[in-house]
């Protein structure tokens, strides 16, 4: 997977076969190129710094703690993100990815409902 400059994402599949590009906000892409690229310090160039993020029944406040949430995850899961389309709704960008990485049931189509203010990501909630 690829950013141009202009926060869109190119991804391919593992088979070669799908070449489909998702048009995101560029602090969505890239946040989305942190996860793949498994630099939970690149998140500071993401998120403000009061960001909220909600996953798994957990809410997660502050730049610090997101970033302690990111490099949990990675540990846990050893996950990829694959955007597969993007909407926007209600002041939020709504963003299917597909996630893959050794949990149970991977890989998993799942939301990502981002708000975005000042350039920066203010909350995530993951679905």
């Amino acid at each position: 997977m690829t950013s141009t400059g202009h926060g869109l994402l190119r991804s391919q599949s593992r088979k070669g076969k799908i070449d489909m590009s998702v048009e995101l906000p560029k602090p969505i892409a890239a946040y989305i190129a942190a996860e793949n690229g498994h630099d939970p310090g690149a998140l500071g160039q993401c998120f403000a710094n009061d960001a909220v993020v909600q996953d798994e029944g957990r809410t997660i406040e502050g730049l610090v703690a997101i970033k302690e949430w990111k490099a949990e995850t990675k540990r846990k899961y050893q996950h990829t993100v694959e955007p597969l389309a993007s909407v926007q709704e209600d002041g939020h960008t709504i963003v299917t990815v597909r996630v893959a990485g050794n949990f149970p049931g991977s890989p998993v189509d799942l939301r990502f409902v981002f708000r975005v203010e000042a350039g920066k990501i203010a909350s995530l909630e993951i679905h």
